[in-house]
């Protein structure tokens, strides 16, 4: 069980990382100011997902530490305010992409 979890969290985290970086290039390879904000937007979101699956992996996957319990929070918290600050500004700028 704690394997396939492993593996899991893996291919996630994987999967996450090439969405960051396909939006990170869109974003930065567009030339309208709303479409790079969207997909910047999204590039935040897949970056929190990343974030918060590395702290799942780091925090439930090995024994526990303080050190390893810290970093994990760490990541938790910037992985969630990513996560925030990408679904509110993807929402501000699909509502631009409408208008």
């Amino acid at each position: 069980m704690v394997n396939a979890l492993q593996w899991l969290f893996g291919i996630l985290v994987v999967v996450t990382v090439f969405f960051s970086a396909f939006y990170s290039f869109r974003s930065r390879r567009a030339s309208d100011g709303r479409l790079r904000g969207l997909y910047a937007s999204r590039m935040n979101i897949s970056m929190g997902l990343m974030l918060i699956f590395i702290a799942l992996i780091q925090m439930f996957m090995f024994p526990g530490s303080s050190v390893r319990v810290i970093v994990g929070a760490a990541f938790l918290l910037l992985g969630l305010f990513n996560l925030f600050a990408g679904l509110r500004n993807h929402s501000h700028f699909t509502r631009l992409m409408r208008q």
